[in-house]
């Protein structure tokens, strides 16, 4: 066996026939689309988090979309997009205390 057997059945089997169509599609898009939907998943975990204690009028509701859309794209951080979607619903929840109990928006340590 030369160099050039070598190279030529190497050849043959890395590479599909010409006019073969049976050959699978690249997985790019799906991976980044898997990708993009684990950020998103840590995105909404991330505002919900920190909408429980500034802005929860913003980052619940931008918390609960992307959890959502996070879910739709079937996510494998699929806890951290519930987690994501609670965090955000109890954003809302403690809005509607705070507008009801004070009448403001906004935190109030003091007397």
């Amino acid at each position: 066996m030369t160099l050039t057997t070598f190279a030529r059945r190497s050849e043959a089997t890395s590479r599909p026939p010409v006019g073969d169509t049976s050959a699978p599609a690249p997985a790019a898009p799906v991976k980044r689309r898997a990708r993009d939907a684990d950020g998103l998943a840590v995105a909404s975990f991330v505002l919900g988090l920190v909408g429980l204690l500034v802005m929860n009028l913003l980052l619940g509701p931008a918390a609960i979309v992307m959890a959502i859309v996070a879910l739709a794209r079937s996510t494998t951080r699929r806890g951290r997009a519930l987690l994501g979607l609670a965090l955000g619903v109890a954003d809302l929840v403690i809005l509607a205390f705070l507008v009801t109990g004070n009448g403001v928006v906004a935190w109030n340590f003091g007397s």
